[in-house]
């Protein structure tokens, strides 16, 4: 085999492991969640159409929109909600309110992430350890604990990397996949005419006999789509040519056999409703294969929380959340992560949502809102994408994405009515992170607006400093300053305390964009302002590394001799006083302040030397 195609083969098995492990476990519930509840009466022809909504449903959501439409719309090869947001406000740039909606919009989407980041852990890894009770009934005691083991484990191990166990994830998936293709195969042949459900007229002739009771279990179909946005999300890691391959070679063929296998088990026998998926396994096989469900709902979860971590930088880094505590796990992966802060809070929030609902079937109640309207937002930004950056005709963007958006808005709808019934978790924990997100963007804005009306412009200043120059010493200082061409309040404190200036003097702003990667050679853009001194930019994409001093080595080639070791870094501590005025609501002012307060070092994310940072504080008014 040529490494070409041996490195595309590892890509293909990585993509199984990582991107697909999700929807590859929601045959553990799914099924179960459409008949389990009496919505459906129970007849071979309900069975048909049932199945036929489910193999439509992947075609349509995941083969059509996901895999050949917005897999389509990279972000300078990146993925994601976060990639599609940047994307589409770039495009409607010119267009400054469209522009602010769908900031508002996107932001929106990738708050419901913690949610889902919540209840897919929770109710996968639950209804892998519910096959106990199909073992033994004395299990059920069990399992609840056995699950908050599971997932403590879980969590603990993620400060240690995922580079040790991310080798197993692709073989470990592909041989769940295996498995859930034998056991459907097995039941299939019993009942081979159940492949006629493949037909869709089978679920159209479902739905327009049972329209209200479709309508009502579109919340519990679209169960069998879960994990979807993972598709997108992971374009930057493993491209779009792998992700497509494994979905329609591995993933979409398993998933189908399985779902069918569950249908004609249900047809030879009705009673395995309450447990479908795990009745179809011989009574030897039960406890290997809770053991195989149990790893493969590890390896989805593992996907999820990493992805959080992901996503979470991306959002501090495009100025939606405060700085935290970022770790980087890997020598050899810069995206490897781990932050402490994101991890135990889902730890908590799942242990709450297992707890509280007690059962992966009271669970998937809860299910659904968050993924479907991730699902909707998505849809609405590929149509600004394809419109205003792809400059497609009109009527061509609608007809990619009005169906779709049809599509997903039934599937929001259906699950509206499950708002009461657990609905509200996801979205209460959602809304709670879009209302920090859009407090902290509003807070830094009126802080920088107050940092502007007192700022004095930096060369006026420097002239004047250097009529009557004082001492200067050996060595490079480096200020930080929020906006470039103005005065820093360090340097101002540092000339008050200290009397002196050092031999060469940068003045830095970091700058975040709208855009995945800026490569080196466009990292810093520099302005003499004479007397050793320089205006610097440095430019990072939302998934760049922040290190500012490799930023800095790239000065030397214009004329600023850097040597790292007589390098000082000042930077300005600021503390947030809320006042009665014009700003946000008092309540808005005290959690920023509070928030902006605790924050990471400044420090510690720009990847400076701990024995070379001096902070000087100072007040601000919002």
């Amino acid at each position: 085999m040529s490494p070409q195609k041996s490195n595309s083969a590892a890509l293909i098995l990585a993509a199984i492991g990582v991107v697909y492990g999700d929807i590859g476990t929601s045959v553990l519930y799914a099924v179960k969640e459409v008949f389990g509840h009496g919505h459906v009466p129970f007849t071979p022809e309900n069975v048909y159409g049932i199945l036929s909504m489910f193999f439509w449903t992947l075609t349509v959501i995941v083969s059509l929109k996901y895999v050949t439409l917005v897999l389509r719309a990279d972000n300078a090869g990146e993925g994601g909600l976060v990639a599609m947001l940047a994307l589409a406000s770039q495009a409607v740039v010119d267009k400054p309110r469209l522009r602010n909606v769908l900031l508002i919009v996107g932001i929106f989407g990738t708050s419901l992430f913690y949610g889902d980041g919540v209840i897919t852990p929770a109710i996968s890894v639950l209804s892998a350890v519910e096959g106990l009770e199909v073992v033994s009934t004395h299990f059920t005691h069990y399992v609840i604990p056995i699950t908050l083991v599971v997932l403590f484990c879980l969590f603990a191990v993620q400060k240690r990397g995922t580079a040790g166990i991310g080798k197993f994830f692709g073989p470990v998936t592909l041989a769940w996949f295996l498995a859930i293709s034998v056991l459907g195969v097995s039941q299939i042949l019993t009942h081979p005419e159940i492949l006629k459900a493949v037909s869709p007229h089978y679920a159209l002739r479902f739905m327009w006999d049972n329209p209200g009771t479709s309508f009502i279990i579109l919340g519990a179909t679209v169960l069998c789509v879960t994990g979807a946005e993972a598709l997108y999300a992971d374009l930057g890691h493993f491209g779009k040519r792998p992700i497509r391959v494994a979905w329609f070679s591995v993933v979409m063929p398993a998933l189908t056999l399985n779902y069918f296998g569950q249908g004609a088990l249900l047809l030879e026998n009705p009673a395995a409703v309450k447990n479908p998926f795990f009745m179809m396994a011989p009574e030897w096989a039960l406890i290997p294969l809770v053991l195989l469900a149990t790893a493969a709902t590890v390896i989805a979860s593992q996907a999820l929380i990493t992805g959080a971590f992901s996503v979470t930088r991306q959002v501090i880094q495009l100025g939606y959340l405060p700085r935290l505590n970022i770790e980087h796990t890997s020598v050899r992966t810069a995206g490897q992560i781990y932050i402490p802060f994101v991890n135990w809070g889902l730890f908590v929030a799942i242990v709450l949502a297992v707890v509280m609902f007690r059962s992966s079937s009271n669970l998937a109640a809860a299910y659904g809102i968050a993924v479907t309207t991730d699902m909707l937002i998505t849809t609405v930004l590929t149509f600004f994408v394809i419109r205003y950056a792809w400059k497609y005709p009109l009527f061509l963007c609608i007809a990619a994405t009005g169906a779709f958006f049809v599509i997903d808005f039934l599937f929001f709808a259906s699950n509206l009515l499950k708002l009461f019934q657990g609905g509200w978790f996801p979205l209460m924990i959602g809304g709670a992170i879009f209302t920090l997100m859009i407090t902290w963007k509003e807070g830094r804005r009126l802080m920088g607006q107050s940092q502007r009306d007192d700022a004095i412009d930096l060369r006026s200043f420097l002239d004047s400093v250097f009529v009557s120059p004082p001492a200067r010493v050996e060595g490079t200082a480096v200020f930080m300053t929020a906006e470039p061409g103005v005065v820093p309040n360090a340097l101002l404190h540092n000339l008050k305390h200290n009397k002196v200036l050092h031999e060469q003097n940068l003045f830095v702003t970091v700058r975040n964009h709208e855009v995945p990667w800026i490569p080196m050679d466009k990292r810093i853009e520099m302005e003499p302002l004479g007397h050793h001194c320089w205006q610097v930019v440095v430019h990072y994409g939302f998934k760049n590394d922040v290190d500012l001093p490799r930023a800095l080595e790239n000065a030397r080639m214009r004329g600023c001799q850097l040597d790292q070791m007589t390098t000082s870094y000042f930077l300005s501590r600021d503390v947030v006083s809320p006042t009665l005025g014009s700003g946000m609501a008092p309540w808005r002012e005290k959690l920023f302040a509070q928030m902006h307060h605790n924050a990471s070092g400044a420090a510690d994310f720009l990847g400076l030397p701990n024995n070379a940072v001096v902070e000087l504080g100072s007040k601000v008014d919002i």
